[in-house]
C-alpha cells in the first residue's frame, strides 16, 4: 500500500511540475530580459519589472490553459480508474 501511495504522490508532483513549468519559465525569461534592459538603461524602477512579467504570465496562462487542463484531466481520470 505504501508503494502505491508513493508512486501516486510522485506522479502528482510530476504533473504539477510539468503543468506549471511553462508559465514559470516564461515569467523567468521576461524578468531576465527586463532586468537586462534596466541594467543597460540604468532605470531602476521596481514596477518596470513586475508589470511585463505579470502580463506575459497571464497571456501564457490564457494560451496554455487548455493544455494544462487536459494534462490534469488525464491524470485525474487515470487516478480514478486505478482506484476502482
Amino acid at each position: 500500500m505504501n508503494d502505491a501511495l508513493i508512486d501516486t504522490f510522485g506522479a502528482a508532483l510530476t504533473v504539477v511540475l510539468v503543468t506549471a513549468a511553462p508559465i514559470l519559465l516564461i515569467g523567468l525569461g521576461v524578468s531576465l530580459i527586463t532586468s537586462l534592459l534596466q541594467a543597460m538603461t540604468q532605470v531602476q524602477e521596481q514596477t518596470l519589472n513586475l508589470v511585463p512579467r505579470l502580463l506575459a504570465m497571464l497571456v501564457a496562462l490564457l494560451l496554455l490553459f487548455g493544455w494544462m487542463m487536459s494534462q490534469l484531466m488525464d491524470f485525474a481520470s487515470e487516478m480514478f480508474s486505478s482506484a476502482t
